[in-house]
């Protein structure tokens, strides 16, 4: 995702992603929450990967719903070759995309 975004001719962004490098070290439930809240608070678009394991994620859900309760958009991207996504990330999201970098640019532009 961060390569295909970096890529993308005539589109600047910010990654608000933590960085592999930086991963979160180990902390309570609501030590991990505070942090995802910094992390979606100055954004204008929360993008979700609608992968099946993401139907299973605590956090992801948490993320959707916090970005949903401060009224960011959030961009649902289905995964390349995928054919479903997740009725949690469709339910949730303002758009849905396909993995290509127009699509998701387009996306992003449209709902942010």
């Amino acid at each position: 995702m961060v390569s295909l975004l970096e890529n993308r001719m005539y589109f600047t962004w910010t990654n608000y992603s933590v960085p592999e490098t930086k991963a979160f070290g180990p902390m309570t439930n609501a030590q991990m929450k505070e942090q995802l809240r910094n992390q979606i608070r100055p954004v204008n678009c929360v993008i979700i990967i609608g992968g099946m394991w993401t139907a299973y994620s605590d956090w992801i859900q948490f993320e959707m719903e916090f970005a949903e309760s401060i009224g960011k958009p959030i961009l649902g991207v289905r995964p390349r070759g995928a054919q479903l996504m997740p009725a949690a990330v469709t339910a949730k999201a303002d758009k849905v995309v396909n993995w290509n970098s127009d699509s998701i640019v387009a996306g992003i532009r449209e709902i942010s």
